[in-house]
């Protein structure tokens, strides 16, 4: 049957913070450029494109992207790669533990990496700072669940030190 929830492959959300402050526009040029689709503003919807918020916050990771209705068939960790590639940026986007801390960094090269950063909410919303790398012996890691239950494995950082 057509029409049904599920046989729409643009279901998901999105939610990231790139370590620079960027306009929105180069923001929605990324992300459509990584996905081959179009993206818009929430003001602005257009059936078939992705939503895609920007705002800045302090922190070392300025610009928060909430992307809308993004594509269930690939791989956020890809897109997000993708869109650090083509920013020039690391970005930041959550990992498969319920770790607070624990993030997945995209790195302009295409790298994807475990880290922590801390979260400090503010009035601007929730800044993030101190990033470093997930090596399993960040006291951030020992909270339950692991860090070492994640796809994406603690290892070491050699250039981190």
């Amino acid at each position: 049957m057509s029409g049904m929830a599920h046989d729409d492959p643009a279901d998901g959300l999105w939610n990231w913070c790139v370590r620079a402050t960027i306009a929105a526009s180069k923001i929605h040029a990324a992300v459509a450029g990584a996905l081959q689709r179009p993206v818009t503003t929430l003001d602005e919807p257009v059936h078939g494109a992705v939503l895609c918020d920007v705002w800045h916050v302090g922190g070392e990771f300025p610009t928060v992207i909430d992307c809308y209705l993004t594509p269930s068939d690939l791989p956020e960790a890809t897109i997000a790669s993708a869109v650090a590639v083509r920013l020039g940026a690391d970005v930041l986007l959550p990992d498969d533990t319920l770790n607070p801390t624990r993030y997945v960094l995209a790195e302009p090269d295409g790298t994807l990496r475990a880290v922590h950063v801390d979260e400090i909410e503010t009035d601007e919303g929730t800044e993030r700072r101190h990033l470093r790398p997930c090596t399993g012996a960040d006291p951030a890691c020992a909270p339950a669940p692991g860090c070492s239950r994640s796809r994406w494995k603690p290892r070491p950082w050699p250039e981190a030190a």
